[in-house]
């Protein structure tokens, strides 16, 4: 049974007047228990800008390495996704949606992003918690549109294979998935047969990669398209020019991703 209890903080409150760089609606679910991983983190949600309204039901995505997302001070090296600024301006075009940001366990992030179980991952378990018990919480807490077409995975590097293998995995629940610098080449072999084995899959992927990043999001997209995924359509492939493997540069992409992601 998931831990379902507990309060929403705003963001400003649970840092406890220490320095941010938040703008907008974040709010902060502190240490919510995963009875799949038996562990606990905090989960943060930014809201969009109408959100307070009770008007509407918004689309939800699920970004990985959640301290990254949106305050530089939490973020690795100091720099952030820069999500919230993102979607800040992104409501002015009627692009709106909530964000829940999952931060990573430290030294238990490779594992956790790691979906197969023969190198020692932890995925499976990982997905169910962000499934069946965050997942829940959200839709029961904030104004969501619960539905697969609504719901989305994303991340980068290992949080990008991972968001990618659980839009495959789980076609009734997941709509897309924004999978920025992934690290496909630690599935290996593995992955390329997980994707044939699945063919075809409902929804929007959105993959890319910086030209100075190893490989594996190209040849994924290749192989997407003959499964028969549309390009511009249902599939998205960017290659930014001397773009590396910083949360700089998924920042930089990130709003034609969301564009992509979340258009009518």
């Amino acid at each position: 049974m998931s831990d379902t209890g507990g309060e929403w903080l705003d963001y400003a409150a649970y840092r406890e007047g220490a320095p941010h760089t938040v703008v907008g609606t974040l709010r902060v679910r502190p240490q919510l228990y995963s009875p799949q991983l038996d562990n606990r983190r905090d989960v943060l949600v930014y809201l969009p800008p109408s959100h307070a309204t009770g008007e509407r039901a918004y689309p939800v995505l699920y970004l990985q390495d959640g301290q990254n997302l949106f305050d530089a001070d939490t973020a690795f090296g100091g720099q952030e996704w820069q999500v919230d600024e993102t979607l800040e301006a992104l409501s002015a075009e009627g692009l709106e949606a909530l964000v829940v940001g999952l931060p990573h366990m430290g030294p238990e992030r490779i594992a956790e992003y790691n979906p197969f179980a023969a190198r020692g991952g932890r995925g499976q378990a990982y997905l169910s918690f962000v499934m069946e018990t965050v997942k829940p919480l959200i839709d029961a807490s904030f104004h969501t549109r619960p539905e697969r077409e609504s719901t989305y995975l994303g991340g980068s590097s290992m949080g990008g294979l991972i968001s990618f293998y659980g839009f495959l995995q789980r076609p009734d629940s997941v709509g897309g998935v924004l999978a920025m610098s992934p690290a496909f080449w630690y599935g290996g072999r593995a992955l390329a047969e997980y994707v044939s084995q699945h063919g075809w899959r409902p929804g929007r992927v959105y993959l890319d990669r910086g030209t100075t990043e190893r490989g594996g999001a190209a040849r994924m997209a290749k192989r997407l398209i003959a499964l028969g995924y549309a390009p511009e359509t249902q599939l998205r492939y960017v290659e930014e020019e001397g773009g590396q493997h910083s949360e700089r540069a998924w920042a930089r992409r990130l709003p034609e991703a969301l564009r992509f992601l979340l258009r009518p």
